[in-house]
């Protein structure tokens, strides 16, 4: 089954860090890259733009409505994706549990769905 795993931070916790403590975090989804490429687990994913340069829609009685901004009242934003196929949620749950975001801020694990409804 495939599953994305969401990546959420919040951006000013990320600018309080060293340039080692990124490098560290950065290092660390390297590896975690590497190991899911070798197992065949890896299926992309990617990271996000910083979030000023997000629109947010709102249809609302057919009119839609466009700000700036990703505003889902919440600090935290969503920054990337990752899609991995794993036999079990557990497995993907485990995957997620090691990114190094989920230590910082969290990481949401969801089934992917195939075009007809189905869980992938």
């Amino acid at each position: 089954m495939k599953y994305i795993l969401l990546i959420y931070q919040n951006l000013a916790t990320w600018e309080t860090f060293s340039e080692e403590e990124r490098n560290r975090v950065m290092a660390d989804v390297d590896e975690i890259m590497e190991e899911l490429t070798k197992s065949g687990e890896w299926i992309g994913g990617e990271g996000l733009a910083d979030p000023s340069n997000t629109k947010t829609v709102r249809v609302r009685d057919g009119v839609p409505a466009v700000t700036d901004g990703p505003f889902v009242e919440s600090k935290e934003q969503l920054a990337g994706y990752c899609i991995v196929e794993c036999e079990t949620p557990e497995r993907a749950t485990e995957i997620a549990a090691r990114w190094p975001d989920a230590r910082y801020w969290a990481m949401e694990v969801r089934p992917i769905m195939e075009p007809g409804g189905e869980e992938m």
